[in-house]
């Protein structure tokens, strides 16, 4: 019987909502669209790459999940500093990454009790980013894109390190 009520658990929890929908093109979602291996995009990427798994650029928390607060969205970011595309093979891992830490900063932001108002600055620059890449998370995409990723980085790092009551 116990098997049964988990086995039913478990079928309840994977039957979602389709997450594989991107947001309509110049606005739609306030968050990037989520890209599923499923979905078609970038045929020609092997079905295990980072930037084509499903839930990148980043995955749906689970039902219920609080959102992580500003500072420890924030702590991941900044980690990726100590990465980068010097190392062969791991351009497509370091450029997805970049995207999904700065996509949960985003949503964590939002969520904030100070307010969307408050980091407004970090918030239209993120938005700008999404919707430069316009749901193609694909390597190739990222990778011309680089730039405005890290560059975007580097301002919402640069904004935060203004506003020290934010992250620590």
């Amino acid at each position: 019987m116990l098997i049964a009520i988990l086995a039913s658990v478990l079928a309840a929890c994977s039957s979602g909502h389709d997450s594989t929908t991107p947001a309509a093109p110049g606005g739609g979602s306030p968050t990037a669209p989520i890209l599923s291996a499923s979905n078609g995009a970038n045929p020609g990427s092997s079905p295990t790459s980072p930037s084509r798994a499903a839930g990148y650029p980043t995955a749906e928390a689970a039902p219920g999940a609080a959102v992580p607060q500003v500072r420890d969205a924030f702590a991941v970011l900044q980690a990726t500093y100590n990465d980068g595309c010097t190392t062969p093979g791991n351009c497509e891992y370091f450029l997805t990454r970049v995207l999904s830490n700065l996509d949960d900063l985003y949503k964590s932001m939002k969520a904030s009790p100070k307010g969307s108002g408050h980091f407004a600055g970090p918030l239209t620059w993120i938005r700008a980013m999404q919707d430069t890449l316009r749901g193609d998370f694909s390597f190739p995409n990222l990778k011309r894109h680089q730039k405005l990723l890290l560059g975007t980085r580097d301002k919402v790092n640069t904004w935060m390190q203004s506003h020290p009551a934010d992250y620590r």
